[in-house]
């Protein structure tokens, strides 16, 4: 089987898995303990309102109609309407709204350890048992150990602190582009298009526009809760990557490589980087994946209007539509993530669709 076989087969069977999964959302939502009418009339809701509320949201529908219903307004993307966090509004509406936030914050949480914690495990890979390796795998220790949601109010506490010049010797909110709060939504109107024109059935921008001002405040703010989301990735990413390193500098094809006497340089990047890349892909995947659950958090505690708030709203709430959606969302991102890994690996590891 070729590479791209193999990738086209799990790209496929990502179908019958993203059919599972919604079928799973179904049953924990209907036999969870999500109740939307205790959410909307209390929890000692009863009686002929909490009857005709059922009947509206077409609760006492029988459960095969819900269930076809469901799963036929996903796979339409009718997602419904909000009951309760935003009543009466779609669904569709609200993740196109709150999405680029999440998406935001986790594209710097992924970015960071990459840039970070890559090359520190590289870097101390590369110096096995020297200060600089100690520091490195101690700092990665560290990193691992702190939990999301207390790094995150440590964090909030010690720049809250440096308002007007505190301990750190530096102001927080003056430091770069000016800002209000530590906590907050990042502002994302830094690019936006002027103009469309339609070619048919099919409007393209053609006019952009680029406020490099409002980039830098958008950076700035979510750059302690990307932090905070990327924490534990960093921290893992740099010991896988000293691990990898070690060993793949002392296989067996990096000993022929230098009795050939190729340099330093070209067996570095030539064939210890680019295989001790391989263990790093499910890694990073899958730490993304993980990023998902804790940008559920990290949102919360610092304020941003994110899918990840949203979704606690909706839980706490009741409010099955849009926690059903929000899942939903969450489970194609996964499994679209799960499908990028399958690329990465055919195109990293020749060796990756070969039968034995």
């Amino acid at each position: 089987m070729s590479r791209w076989r193999y990738f086209i087969k799990r790209t496929l069977l990502a179908i019958p898995v993203l059919f599972l999964v919604m079928t799973l959302i179904f049953v924990i939502l209907r036999m969870g303990p999500l109740d939307p009418v205790a959410s909307l009339l209390g929890p000692e809701a009863s009686g002929a309102q909490a009857e005709q509320i059922r009947e509206n949201l077409g609760l006492n529908d029988p459960l095969w109609r819900q269930y076809i219903d469901f799963i036929t307004g996903l796979l339409t993307l009718d997602l419904g309407q909000s009951w309760a966090v935003y009543s009466g509004r779609d669904v569709l509406d609200l993740v196109y709204i709150f999405a680029p936030r999440t998406i935001w914050l986790g594209f710097w949480a992924v970015l960071l350890p990459i840039f970070i914690g890559i090359p520190l495990g590289f870097y101390a890979g590369l110096n096995p048992n020297s200060w600089s390796d100690y520091i490195a795998s101690f700092s990665g220790i560290v990193w691992l150990a702190m939990p999301n949601f207390w790094l995150g109010i440590m964090i909030i506490a010690l720049l809250s602190q440096t308002q007007g010049g505190g301990f750190l010797g530096f102001d927080w909110y003056e430091f770069g582009p000016t800002t209000s709060s530590v906590l907050g939504t990042p502002p994302l109107d830094f690019v936006g298009v002027t103009d469309w024109t339609s070619l048919g059935m099919i409007a393209i921008p053609t006019g952009l526009f680029f406020d490099p001002g409002t980039l830098a405040v958008a950076i700035k703010v979510i750059l302690p809760a990307a932090l905070v989301l990327g924490s534990a990735s960093m921290a893992t990413e740099l010991r896988i990557g000293r691990t990898a390193i070690l060993e793949t500098i002392n296989s067996n094809y990096v000993e022929t490589a230098k009795a050939k006497g190729l340099s330093g340089r070209v067996i570095i990047w030539k064939h210890v980087f680019r295989n001790a890349l391989i263990p790093l892909v499910p890694i990073i995947t899958n730490e993304a994946l993980l990023l998902l659950g804790g940008s559920v958090i990290v949102e919360v505690v610092f304020a941003i209007n994110g899918l990840g708030r949203l979704f606690y709203l909706a839980a706490v709430q009741g409010d099955l539509p849009l926690a059903g959606s929000l899942i939903f969302v969450f489970a194609v991102i996964t499994i679209s993530l799960n499908v990028l890994q399958d690329l990465l690996y055919t195109i990293l590891d020749p060796r990756v669709g070969y039968e034995q």
